[in-house]
């Protein structure tokens, strides 16, 4: 099912999730009552950049695959926005929750 943005469907992330040797962002958005699904996540670069986006599943779960560097991971969404940083290194999963 297309959310009309192109991005592929997001789910939950297991801490078990074999990265194939990538760098994985991952996380979820929730706020004071719960997840908040259906937020547009934004990664930026170190930069401030726009480098992709996602909505988040129901359950408020989003996931990226990027590359060693800093990042900030943005959500948005009618409940409100947040934001959260995180530095990767070796490939791996880096889970970054964002509360708005």
């Amino acid at each position: 099912m297309s959310d009309g943005c192109g991005a592929p469907a997001q789910t939950a992330t297991p801490a078990s999730l074999d990265t194939n040797g990538q760098v994985v962002v991952a996380g979820k958005v929730s706020g004071g009552d719960g997840p908040i699904g259906g937020a547009y996540v934004r990664l930026l670069n170190g930069d401030g950049e726009f480098v992709g986006e996602v909505q988040a599943s129901p359950e408020g779960d989003f996931r990226f695959y990027a590359a060693e560097g800093t990042w900030t991971v943005r959500a948005l969404s009618a409940k409100g926005n947040g934001e959260a940083s995180v530095t990767t290194g070796e490939p791996g999963l880096y889970e970054v929750p964002i509360s708005v």
